[in-house]
C-alpha cells in the first residue's frame, strides 16, 4: 500500500463534506492493519479497478451514520437507520469516492469505481486486502468516519 494514494482520498473527505453542510472535518489518526476490516456498524465498500485497484471502506457506527444521514436531509430528523437513511450514506460513500477518483485522476491515473455496497452489523469482518491497508480516522463534529484504505497502483 503506497501511502500517497491515501490523500486522495483524505482529501475528498475534507472537500465534499463541508459541500453537503458539515463542519470541517479533522483527522485523527491513520493506522496499518490486515487484510480484514471490522464494521462498526454501518460499512460501505466501494471498489477500484484500471490502474488503481482495491477497495475503500466507508466505516461508522449506526449513530453516526443516522447524524450524517440526518445532516444531508437538512436536519430532518432520522431515529431509525431505515431506507432513506441507508441510500444518503451509500449516496454520501459513492460522492466521496468519485471525488477521490478524480484526484487520483489528476495524479495521472485511469480509474473506475464500482457501485457502493452497504452492510449493517457490527463486529462482521471485510476482506478488503491481501496485505495491509491503511485506516485513517476522520472527525466530523464529534463523529468519527473511518476510511479503511486499500488499493494498489497496476
Amino acid at each position: 500500500m503506497d501511502a500517497k494514494l491515501v490523500n486522495p482520498f483524505v482529501d475528498a473527505f475534507t472537500t465534499v463534506m463541508p459541500q453537503m453542510g458539515f463542519p470541517e472535518p479533522k483527522r485523527l489518526k491513520m493506522n496499518v492493519r490486515e487484510q480484514n476490516a471490522v464494521s462498526k456498524g454501518v460499512s460501505v465498500i466501494v471498489g477500484f479497478t484500471k490502474q488503481i485497484r482495491g477497495n475503500v471502506v466507508y466505516n461508522m457506527t449506526e449513530d453516526t451514520a443516522k447524524f450524517i444521514a440526518s445532516t444531508m436531509m437538512m436536519g430532518m430528523p432520522v431515529a431509525e437507520f431505515d431506507a432513506m437513511a441507508q441510500s444518503a450514506i451509500s449516496e454520501m460513500s459513492n460522492m466521496l469516492t468519485a471525488n477521490a477518483a478524480t484526484n487520483l485522476t489528476g495524479m495521472g491515473l485511469e480509474v473506475d469505481i464500482s457501485t457502493p455496497s452497504l452492510s449493517i452489523g457490527e463486529n462482521f469482518q471485510v476482506k478488503i486486502s491481501d496485505a495491509q491497508y491503511l485506516t485513517v480516522e476522520m472527525d466530523l463534529a464529534g463523529h468519527v468516519v473511518e476510511l479503511d484504505i486499500a488499493v494498489e497502483q497496476q
